[in-house]
């Protein structure tokens, strides 16, 4: 009866159906061809096709689809793709997820970009030590125009959309009844933001104030029509999101980035122009809350004075160094500590206390793309997705399956192509993508505290943590309490991976004679296999030791096609000896 009714319905406003004529609507499409079956047929009637239909009203229905059925419908045929692709389609699904939005910036499909950023946007988080292993998600900001970035702080957590408006989460970490944190509130802290940053170091515990470059009109200006902006930094604090510092420089300085360097009482702001030139400026943080005028120089950052033809693309920085990525991939360090000098390089020889902005170069076989810094170890990733790891490797947060540590670029051979990589104290997490385009992640180093949840003594390899990962992840951050994943996916911006050619298949930086047998690939894969293979011999009868595989082979970082592999010759084997097989492990297994 209901489905009487609906046809009804349609006859009645289209007009186009009379149940004496009994029409059908066909797909027609030329680059598809003729639809299968589509003869006539008696008592159907004759097919009418749907490009009939004017292309507002299809515009219009298909408007009111989720984001994924109009991608997916979209792939169907010549016809469909071009309708789905439309930003007539694209306009009403923003305005439908989006209300207040109401107009984009240039772009070669705002209204789809927009779109697709407001439907994949989100917050999430999970504590460490919970049982849970699920994330869960915090307040979304409604008026927020996607997620760019995230920082969070002691007590809250900020939030940078594609607008430029950061928000303030208020009250971010406040316990619930079943053990869990969750976001209470948020405002808006300010608009016209670029880029923002606090304390480098990984205990949110230091991050007292929030600095944020942003661009302002300047005031004073008479002629409203010529009126000209500025760039600042302003000083917020981060229990109350009050300004307390703010800094213009010159219209003629324009900056894209900001990152601190240093301790409290000689924080370093440093500060990227667009044409690639690092500026830094001294700041004391003790005098930031007194009610007087404070006066920092500007100065040209020595990478930028004593290599002027270098084009810096982004930069990373945390309490004792700065790294540099320029236009052409190529990686130059600074480090300002002897400490972290050896942890790095593994000798004191070339360390110079009189020269510590001395940059570096870092020697790899291709272009970086981007990289993550910790205190004393450090990750590249090139053009190619291949994983280099660097530094000191006592806890195995290398990934290289052992404790030694590394002076050199090291590959990580079993990881390629990650969405995102992150680099702490003494643990890295990697952040990839299956075949099935689901995520996961992965980690290493050192596992107290539910830093690698699943793994509480740690891995010298890299292993898959316990926990689901939202399917549009695409950053994280850990703290000392919970692990936060940022879910967005921009159309314009992600990491265009190029296939190795195979020339250069083995093509890894030149290891010295020291760290020529550490590198060695069969070496380390042996070692990254070492933890399986305990838990393997520690198993008392051939069925648990069945078991105890299978649910090993879940952990690995495998393809779906060689888990499922192996799930099927384990469960064969099971048969034959007289065993059950259970099927592949599920997610909470």
């Amino acid at each position: 009866m209901v489905r009487r009714s609906q046809k009804r319905k349609l006859q009645k406003v289209t007009g186009l159906c009379r149940p004496e004529v009994g029409l059908r609507v066909k797909r027609s499409c030329a680059s598809c061809g003729p639809e299968p079956g589509g003869e006539e047929k008696k008592g159907r009637g004759n097919p009418i096709s749907i490009q009939l239909f004017p292309p507002e009203l299809v515009e219009h229905i298909i408007s009111f689809l989720p984001v994924r059925d109009v991608v997916s419908l979209g792939q169907t045929c010549h016809y469909f793709h071009e309708v789905c692709d439309s930003e007539g389609v694209w306009k009403r699904i923003c305005h439908r997820l989006s209300p207040r939005l109401r107009e984009q910036g240039s772009g070669v499909q705002p209204w789809k970009r927009a779109a697709i950023l407001n439907y994949t946007k989100g917050l999430y988080f999970q504590a460490f030590g919970g049982r849970r292993r699920c994330l869960s998600k915090s307040v979304a900001p409604v008026l927020a125009h996607g997620y760019r970035r995230f920082l969070p702080t002691k007590d809250h957590i900020f939030i940078l959309d594609y607008m430029g408006t950061i928000f303030f989460l208020k009250n971010a970490l406040v316990s619930s009844t079943l053990g869990q944190k969750r976001a209470c509130c948020y405002v808006v802290l300010c608009h016209g933001a670029k880029d923002f940053a606090s304390d480098p170091r990984g205990d949110t515990i230091y991050r007292k104030y929030l600095y944020v470059l942003a661009t302002r009109e300047q005031p004073g200006v008479v002629d409203t029509a010529h009126s000209q902006s500025c760039d600042c930094v302003e000083v917020y604090l981060q229990s109350s999101g009050q300004r307390v510092f703010k800094i213009t420089f010159h219209r003629a300085m324009s900056f894209k980035q900001m990152v601190l360097v240093g301790l409290e009482s000689q924080r370093t702001l440093l500060l990227l122009t667009e044409e690639g030139k690092i500026y830094s400026l001294v700041v004391n943080e003790a005098q930031l809350d007194q009610p007087h005028s404070y006066t920092g120089q500007l100065t040209l950052r020595k990478v930028s004075h004593d290599l002027p033809h270098l084009c810096v693309a982004c930069m990373a920085s945390n309490q004792g160094s700065t790294l540099y990525i320029t236009d052409q991939g190529r990686v130059y360090f600074e480090v300002h500590t002897p400490g972290v000098y050896r942890d790095l390089f593994g000798t004191l020889e070339a360390f110079d206390p009189t020269y510590q902005q001395m940059p570096l170069p870092v020697s790899l076989p291709a272009k970086v793309l981007f990289c993550a810094l910790g205190y004393n170890h450090l990750g590249l990733v090139d053009e190619f997705g291949r994983i280099f790891m660097q530094g000191s490797n006592r806890y195995g947060q290398l990934g290289t399956g052992d404790k030694m540590d590394r002076g050199e670029p090291t590959q990580v051979r079993y990881l390629q192509r990650p969405v995102a990589l992150w680099c702490g104290l003494n643990h890295s997490l990697v952040l990839s993508q299956r075949s099935d385009f689901s995520k996961e992640l992965l980690g290493c180093g050192c596992g107290a505290r539910g830093r690698l949840p699943g793994w509480p003594r740690g891995s010298a390899s890299f292993v898959k943590l316990h926990i689901k990962v939202p399917l549009y992840a695409s950053s994280l951050c850990p703290t000392r309490e919970c692990l936060y994943v940022l879910s967005g996916h921009d159309i314009e911006h992600h990491p265009a991976y190029r296939d190795l050619p195979a020339s250069r298949v083995a093509g890894t930086p030149k290891p010295s004679l020291g760290a020529e047998a550490a590198q060695d690939p069969e070496g380390v894969a042996a070692q990254a296999c070492e933890p399986y293979l305990g838990q393997i011999h520690s198993c008392p009868t051939l069925q648990e030791c069945m078991e105890t595989t299978k649910v090993i082979v879940g952990w690995m970082p495998l393809m779906a096609t060689q888990e499922d592999f192996f799930w099927e010759t384990l469960d064969m084997l099971q048969r034959a000896f007289g065993g059950v097989g259970q099927g592949p492990p599920t997610p909470d297994s």
